[in-house]
């Protein structure tokens, strides 16, 4: 699938579908599974400077529209985690992730824990159901963007990777002020919220943390269009994520500016070979549509 191969921020992928923060990226073996069944890129789990056991269970909901999660950033620490992803042992590029509640946090992460391995570095900016972290933290302002993107690239010279909120008023001028710091791509965006689901026999709200933040299907026109708004507002590429389950979703996510597309509840969906089903979809729909190179469709909708 020669026409789907793209170039992210200088990092040759064999196509643009990347495996997002969260969502199974938790060790090299799991790695492996992913570089088997067709991901073009995975992002880690998000590292914190120190252990998180996060929010109690029940975390996730599936629910009609989607599914809605409150994690709340469970990691290991850096200390274990350093050691797991020490070396990176598939072929596929792996992203780091970091984050922290204050820009010494993610400078201290980005000083302590990245490496040339890592292929970039992403730093959400964006949760929305964890208190001390992005949103809940104020981190979707211009002013700590800023910041905090400026702290990660005094100790890095890998890509940076902004992973911004939907529910940002003006989110092309906080992915401009990623720019503007040092930031080589903006990801759009992070799930929506936080929303709620009572469970009406209980009279109780189904997760543990009673909010968490809306993902899939649900979320994918708004995350369309957030990807249509910094696309216009910037000149780093994009990763659209938000709902992509299938080729036609990843098609418009790129047709709205992205340049590659991330993919997480379309795991729960389609299982972990959704990867190679998406990018023969892809493929399938270029050759009908007459196109070359998938990077041909990037940003068509403006036209």
């Amino acid at each position: 699938m020669n026409e789907l191969k793209i170039n992210l921020c200088g990092i040759s992928m064999k196509n643009p579908l990347i495996l997002a923060s969260g969502i199974l990226g938790v060790s090299n073996e799991y790695f492996k599974t992913l570089e088997e069944n067709g991901a073009g890129a995975v992002v880690i789990k998000s590292i914190s400077r120190e252990p998180r056991s996060g929010h109690p269970n029940p975390v996730i909901l599936a629910y009609e529209a989607g599914l809605m999660n409150a994690v709340g950033y469970s990691n290991p620490g850096l200390d274990i985690a350093k050691e797991e992803f020490s070396k990176i042992t598939v072929k596929i590029p792996v992203i780091a992730s970091i984050i922290g509640s204050e820009p010494k946090d993610f400078e201290y992460m980005a000083k302590n824990f990245l490496h040339d391995g890592f292929a970039a570095v992403e730093i959400p900016l964006s949760c929305p159901h964890t208190p001390g972290f992005g949103t809940l933290a104020g981190q979707g302002t211009p002013q700590a963007t800023t910041a905090i993107t400026k702290a990660v690239r005094k100790h890095t010279k890998l890509p940076i990777i902004v992973k911004l909120s939907p529910n940002i008023d003006s989110i092309g001028t906080v992915a401009q002020a990623a720019e503007k710091a040092g930031a080589d791509a903006i990801s759009a965006c992070n799930t929506l919220g936080p929303g709620m689901v009572i469970n009406i026999e209980t009279a109780k709200p189904f997760l543990d943390f009673k909010v968490g933040g809306v993902s899939g299907p649900a979320l994918r026109p708004i995350a369309v269009r957030c990807v249509y708004d910094i696309f216009k507002s910037v000149k780093i590429p994009i990763i659209g994520i938000g709902g992509v389950t299938t080729g036609r979703d990843a098609i418009e996510m790129m047709m709205a500016g992205a340049s590659a597309v991330g993919l997480g509840t379309a795991v729960y969906y389609r299982g972990v070979g959704v990867f190679n089903k998406i990018a023969e979809e892809m493929s399938d729909w270029l050759k009908e549509n007459n196109y070359t190179n998938v990077s041909e469709i990037i940003g068509v909708a403006h036209e």
